[in-house]
């Protein structure tokens, strides 16, 4: 399999964002990225998707980049806003169908396409007027995953005041802790259900554009979201260069779990690898294994963290300060793992992977 990095959730000028699709790739060769999915509120732009080059500079890694158009649809008639639904690798509108939650899942499935809760936990931030919009229909069925990260509404979290927002707007990197707790508990009581939810993180990037008093900022340009939350993908070939070829390679990977969300910020978590070894086959995240002979896990870091392997949501091996762990599995369970890494004074998330489903 083949690691590509991909931020996904950002917004341009079609609805609440500053900046074009041309602006958004050029942020992303800037910051390494493979590919990015450009979700704006209620509308799918048509026409700009593909790879998108840069001349080449000895200061980047990279000279062109994926990117791809999905859109981000909600019922803007509810007030205030609730169930946003991050909507891919579909080839129309899909807006008219927001007011029904399910109606509007049903829809994707039907039109082929991916559909991923957006900030299922996005509290209130009184001090900026922003309003809860947190998912509040969890009757649905049919969805493939959640967005476990979002950069966006872990802000709103460490802003009760105009002061705090002020810091964070000159000083973004001490935003980053990890996903929202009561997200990460949701994500773990679907899964004991026996349900399939794959995790995705977001950046939810606006480069949006604030003011206070003679003080004027972009907050989180799109090129330090870049940097921070994305969601690594485990695609079965390198990236080819023809555009429909790796977009579906990537959205087959994002269907099937075969990635994990790392915070980059701290240090980049390229080359964490989470895999299972059982008596006839292996598995990777968001596979199934059989029990049966005993599986042996696996968790490879690119650098010496602290690694928390979780069977159903607890905590059953802790590892500190190691390249990799070892678990030997006899009982069935969801195992996946939690990395936390020191960085800037604290103990912050770094990486979570998409679970193994031992069966």
């Amino acid at each position: 399999m083949h690691e590509i990095i991909v931020n996904l959730h950002m917004h341009t000028r079609y609805s609440d964002g500053s900046g074009t699709h041309k602006d958004i790739a050029e942020a992303a060769i800037r910051s390494g990225l493979d590919a990015v999915i450009v979700t704006d509120h209620n509308v799918l732009v048509q026409g700009v998707e593909g790879y998108y080059r840069l001349a080449s500079s000895p200061s980047v890694g990279t000279t062109r980049v994926l990117l791809l158009v999905g859109q981000e649809v909600h019922d803007q008639d509810r007030v205030p806003q609730k169930n946003h639904l991050l909507i891919f690798n579909t080839n129309r509108d899909l807006s008219s169908l927001a007011d029904d939650p399910q109606i509007l899942i049903n829809g994707v499935n039907e039109a082929g396409g991916l559909s991923f809760i957006a900030h299922p936990n996005d509290p209130a931030a009184p001090a900026f007027n922003e309003d809860d919009i947190s998912w509040v229909d969890w009757n649905v069925e049919g969805y493939h995953g959640i967005e476990l990260w979002n950069g966006l509404s872990e802000l709103k979290t460490v802003v009760p005041t105009k002061l705090h927002g002020l810091f964070y707007a000159f000083f973004p990197q001490f935003v980053g802790h990890h996903p929202i707790p009561e997200t990460v508990q949701r994500w773990d009581d679907l899964m004991a259900k026996g349900k399939r939810v794959v995790a995705i993180g977001g950046s939810d990037a606006h480069a949006l554009r604030m003011s206070l008093g003679p003080l004027h900022r972009v907050i989180f340009p799109y090129e330090f979201h870049f940097r921070t939350v994305n969601t690594h993908v485990f695609i079965p070939e390198p990236l080819t260069g023809d555009a429909p070829t790796d977009k579906k390679m990537i959205y087959e990977a994002l269907a099937n779990g075969h990635c994990f969300v790392g915070y980059d910020l701290p240090a980049s978590t390229r080359g964490f690898r989470f895999k299972a070894k059982g008596f006839e086959q292996s598995a990777i995240m968001g596979d199934e294994i059989p029990v049966k002979g005993g599986v042996t896990l696996q968790a490879h870091l690119p650098a010496p963290a602290e690694i928390h392997l979780k069977k159903d949501g607890t905590t059953v091996q802790v590892r500190k300060n190691a390249h990799a762990g070892t678990y030997i599995v006899t009982e069935p369970g969801v195992y996946r793992v939690e990395v936390l890494r020191s960085y800037l004074g604290r103990k912050r998330g770094w990486i979570y992977s998409n679970p193994i489903y031992v069966r």
